[in-house]
């Protein structure tokens, strides 16, 4: 299994934050905003992607989307989707 966050920032901005975070997973960065607008999540309004998750199988296929990311129960969230897409982590 893999996981990483996706962010339409710099690079540079995106590294510092990770380091904040002392994160254990990659944060990409898409500042030209190419990828979060193919995959819709670009609020064109705002100029920045709206927090979704998306869960993509091993064969490359969406599996399901949360489209209600609440950061304080996101892991918890993301734990129970796992389990219910019987993904284990190894």
């Amino acid at each position: 299994m893999a996981y990483f966050a996706a962010s339409v920032d710099e690079p540079e901005l995106n590294k510092k934050f990770a380091e904040s975070l002392d994160l254990d997973f990659p944060i990409l960065s898409d500042p030209d905003k190419e990828t979060a607008s193919d995959y819709g999540v670009l609020n064109k309004e705002r100029g920045f992607a709206n927090r979704w998750t998306f869960y993509i199988g091993k064969d490359g296929k969406i599996l399901d989307i949360d489209k209600n990311v609440k950061a304080a129960e996101h892991g918890r969230d993301i734990a129970k989707k796992l389990a219910e897409l019987g993904v284990e982590k190894k």
